[in-house]
């Protein structure tokens, strides 16, 4: 995928419902989005160095045309117009990320750790009893929307580092604090709402199924995440971005008989308004059950040629094509049938020694909602042992919609080019186990050479 639309954070570092937030909102993956995922940097070196745009050098057809016709070196030519600095740049931005992912994951686990001391968490959970007046479902959704918020009002200052500081710092982002926060604020609220009912709806699920609720919670969790996925593209993006038309002309004509070549059901394109946040490229296929929906920023309209778009957009209509959308639900179904029964290992056993100093309902157990700062904890460590994991799924997908891409729009050197232009916050060429661990995409390096064995298989320029 080629970067989502910017959405404000909803990540699972503190949020209610990890399995499912971080599975479909964290990662943009489901709905077809993004050739790239972006991730927030380190504390950069040289700030005029880290502010200056990335400047890859210009070539033209004649150049292209001469390219030698071995993979390896054309991969390497494509890269080598990518300025040292702007190499050392990325890579700066991009291994931030491995750090910023311990800092999130040992930050989440302390907010827990907070929530459960001194039985803070059974307090909120006896006040909540007060107010919904003996209603559980009532009172796991209060508790599950103070948990939400909480956890925002003690992560604060590294959302603020990791959202808007480094963001700026990089040259990435273009709204100013104050539009910020408020994109902040809705997501917030946007997160407490969805956290509420999640939490409400999965504790009445294990309360009711008693000693098997790591089974019918993962079945409840991949039912709510279905519902997320037909619901977020079509209520939560457009609260954050305007969707309109694709003016009349080529690009457009372009997209849509590459769609419809496909059987891919869409009479539209349509561009959102992704600048008025950052400067990064981003494009979406979504849809599922028969609906699709085709979305590009005008960043990548404004800053790409036809062919680059056209390769982009191949690969955005394979994702749907290829049926991604059921794959993903289906390994992620299993990912998160192995967390739920991880997650009930370990609460038994520690519910068992610490629940009484927790002020856990022992008759209850996991059926608690006093005991969800443990269950985040607990799918924390989980999600955490799995990224690579993860990330090698989504990395699969990724590479088959590359070369759908590729066969659908036959522009090798467009595809090159859009990947030369996500250099500006990906690390273009990572160790092999760098890859493996923390890219839950392809590098560049890998793509590039995708595209140009494609160019030389197939004997084109």
């Amino acid at each position: 995928r080629f970067n989502t639309a910017p959405k404000p954070s909803m990540k699972p570092k503190n949020s209610l419902m990890p399995a499912l937030l971080a599975l479909c909102l964290a990662l943009p993956l489901l709905n077809g989005t993004a050739l790239a995922q972006t991730t927030t940097p380190a504390e950069p070196t040289s700030s005029s160095a880290v502010r200056a745009p990335l400047k890859i050098a210009p070539v033209d057809d004649a150049w292209r045309n001469n390219l030698p016709r071995d993979a390896n070196t054309a991969t390497q030519a494509y890269l080598d117009r990518l300025p040292p600095a702007a190499v050392q740049r990325a890579n700066d931005y991009f291994e931030g990320k491995y750090w910023l992912q311990l800092w999130n994951f040992l930050l989440g686990l302390g907010i827990a750790a907070l929530m459960l001391a001194g039985q803070r968490a059974a307090r909120v959970r006896d006040w909540a009893q007060r107010v919904a007046h003996g209603r559980s479902f009532v009172r796991d959704g209060l508790f599950g929307a103070v948990y939400s918020v909480a956890g925002w009002v003690l992560s604060l200052p590294l959302i603020i580092y990791e959202g808007y500081v480094r963001e700026h710092a990089y040259g990435m982002a273009t709204q100013n604090f104050a539009a910020w926060a408020g994109e902040q604020g809705l997501n917030l609220l946007v997160e407490t709402l969805l956290g509420a009912l999640l939490v409400a709806i999965l504790y009445a699920v294990i309360r009711r199924a008693g000693e098997r609720w790591w089974l019918w919670g993962s079945v409840t969790s991949v039912a709510l995440l279905m519902v997320l996925i037909l619901v977020s593209p079509v209520w939560i993006a457009p609260l954050f971005n305007t969707y309109k038309p694709v003016e009349d002309g080529v690009v457009k004509a372009s997209v849509l008989a590459m769609a419809h070549a496909n059987g891919v059901p869409v009479e539209n394109v349509y561009e959102f308004d992704a600048s008025r946040q950052t400067t990064k490229v981003s494009a979406n296929v979504s849809g599922i059950f028969g609906t699709a929906a085709v979305r590009l920023n005008d960043n990548l309209l404004r800053r790409a040629s036809l062919p680059e778009i056209r390769a982009v957009m191949g690969h955005e209509l394979g994702h749907y094509v290829m049926n991604h959308v059921y794959k993903m639900l289906t390994s992620f179904s299993l990912l998160l049938l192995a967390g739920f029964l991880f997650v009930k290992w370990l609460m038994d056993r520690l519910l068992a020694r610490h629940g009484a100093r927790w002020g856990i309902n022992p008759a209850l157990g996991a059926g608690d909602v006093a005991s969800l700062p443990l269950f985040a904890a607990a799918f924390s460590v989980y999600l955490f042992i799995a990224t690579p994991l993860q990330n090698t799924i989504i990395r699969t997908n990724e590479v088959e919609a590359d070369r759908f891409g590729l066969n659908l729009s036959r522009e090798p050197h467009g595809m090159a080019e859009a990947f030369l232009k996500l250099s500006e916050y990906r690390k273009p060429d990572p160790a092999a186990w760098e890859e493996f661990i923390f890219f839950d995409h392809p590098s560049a390096r890998h793509r590039i050479h995708d595209s140009m064995r494609w160019r030389e298989a197939m004997g084109t320029p």
